[in-house]
């Protein structure tokens, strides 16, 4: 079959290939039947899609993370692009690799991972550049640090996401660290590297994404202080004061106990980095979503973004002025 790819879709097309479910959701409607809300994936983004009919017998033939052969028609509702389901069934093709329809990053792993080294290997403190090099340079970390996504779906949810994410919070902090010359930019570059470093054992990418038994029971948060207590009780020297730093960056780094953090920042270099983590994950939350708004509408405005709670404007003001 020729798979037809999401960015090229366009409205009244007819749709036949395969897809990712990367969501599904049955929900009544005013008629006071059932529908199912699904957004399927590729590589090139996502679409919204709607079944009407046989809406149980349906829900039963796959969940989400598995490939859909699918069948049916684009239309464009309340100025939106959506596919109209006549036909879906669960697709099992060995020669499909279901990792090949999760959206990747935009920038080579490889050349960010280049830019990380030379960060950390900038460090001062042996102890501490000693830490993130064991970790970075780790032959079973390094490769799932250059395929693992940041998050499930709010920010820098694709192949590649969390390399994305870490490397644009360092050069943040290090621009910080300049510009505040009392701060400590080791411990800025530690926190940019470690503070989600978790997600790898966390999150699920092989099939989608999704979280493991042990991101659901642990968290990353607690997985990242147990990957510091043992790469650096392995550093010789290294002590229980810098230790606790590390994890106090990292147990804070949400900032607010109400978003998740055990602790809140208690001193500056980690408040900076809970500061720099919430505007980057933020910046790419909205990219995110005005870019899909400029794809999948007609509007000049997009919808009501719940998150943000406000209407965005969706001319390109970079490519306009």
């Amino acid at each position: 079959m020729d798979r037809q790819l999401i960015k090229d879709l366009k409205d009244k097309d007819s749709v036949q290939s395969v897809f990712l479910v990367r969501g599904k959701t049955i929900s009544m409607g005013k008629n006071g039947r059932p529908f199912m809300a699904l957004q399927l994936g590729d590589h090139t983004g996502t679409l919204d899609a709607r079944v009407w009919d046989n809406v149980d017998e349906v829900n039963k033939e796959f969940e989400s993370g598995d490939l859909v052969k699918t069948r049916g028609q684009i239309q464009v509702y309340q100025n939106r692009k959506q596919l109209i389901v006549h036909k879906l069934e669960k697709f099992v093709d060995t020669s499909m690799n279901p990792e090949d329809f999760l959206v990747q990053s935009s920038f080579n792993p490889e050349d960010l991972f280049a830019e990380i080294l030379t960060f950390v290997k900038s460090m001062k403190n042996d102890h501490l550049r000693q830490l993130c090099l064991d970790v970075i340079e780790d032959p079973e970390i390094k490769p799932m640090f250059l395929r693992a996504p940041a998050a499930k779906s709010i920010h820098h949810a694709w192949k590649g996401g969390l390399i994305e994410h870490v490397t644009s919070i360092m050069k943040i902090l290090d621009f910080m660290s300049k510009n505040y010359e009392f701060l400590n930019r080791d411990f800025l570059i530690f926190g940019a590297l470690f503070h989600d470093i978790g997600k790898l054992w966390e999150l699920s990418y092989d099939q989608g994404f999704s979280y493991t038994d042990r991101g659901r029971l642990i968290g990353h948060m607690e997985i990242a202080c147990e990957l510091i207590d043992r790469k650096s009780f392995k550093i010789l020297g290294f002590n229980q004061d810098l230790r606790d730093l590390c994890k106090h960056i990292v147990l804070s780094h949400h900032g607010k106990l109400e978003y998740g953090s055990p602790k809140t920042p208690h001193f500056i270099e980690a408040y900076l980095v809970a500061m720099i983590d919430e505007l980057d994950s933020k910046m790419s939350t909205l990219h995110q979503f005005v870019s899909q708004e400029r794809e999948n509408s007609t509007d000049r405005w997009s919808r009501m973004n719940e998150m943000f709670q406000r209407y965005f404007l969706l001319d390109n003001l970079k490519d306009k002025y």
